[in-house]
């Protein structure tokens, strides 16, 4: 098997960083977005069953801070097609070494990054150009009944974003902050 993907460390136990390489000629090239045989150890056994594609049309959006509650928890690999965004994953695991921290990182077509976020954690992004495009391969299909989140502007978290946030969905708006007493998310 010719390993396509390199899968990277970050500073958050569990959280990956995946670096797509590329087949090509002159014609153009080849890129591998996932193989569940090379990336078996991210996925523990499970299969992705949803794949999303957002277009986010303005400079400076922000989207997220959303996951999804056990049964239904995730584990999303993160793309940026078209466009440049700032890709962020909050780490709300209970007893994690790295609780409430968060990482981010730049996401485009040309730097082939994929960012692999386990269950456990919230995911969002901002856009840094107009016209940026997102493919999401998910572990557990959407379920309402399971969605979570967590305001992008919670004091507690404080996420460092790149731009001012130039609009945000009223559903996102209204995502809580976290309570003082919140111990995490079993996972």
């Amino acid at each position: 098997m010719s390993n396509r993907l390199d899968i990277l460390e970050t500073p958050i136990q569990g959280l990956k960083l995946l670096q797509r390489k590329t087949l090509g000629d002159d014609r153009g090239y080849l890129e591998r977005m996932f193989c569940g045989e090379e990336l078996q150890t991210l996925i523990l056994g499970k299969h992705l069953v949803q794949i999303n594609h957002t277009v986010t049309v303005n400079r400076g959006v922000v989207r997220g801070m959303h996951f999804q509650h056990p049964p239904n928890a995730e584990t999303k690999f993160v793309s940026c097609l078209c466009g440049e965004v700032f890709d962020v994953a909050v780490d709300l695991r209970q007893n994690s070494p790295t609780f409430l921290q968060w990482y981010s990182e730049i996401l485009t077509p040309g730097n082939r990054k994929t960012l692999v976020i386990p269950e456990g954690f919230a995911h969002g992004f901002q856009t840094l150009t107009k016209d940026c495009e997102m493919l999401y391969f998910h572990t557990a299909a959407y379920c309402t009944e399971s969605e979570g989140g967590v305001n992008a502007l919670d004091p507690k978290i404080r996420i460092q974003w790149p731009l001012d946030i130039v609009e945000r969905s009223a559903r996102d708006m209204a995502l809580p902050n976290l309570k003082s007493d919140f111990k995490g998310l079993l996972i």
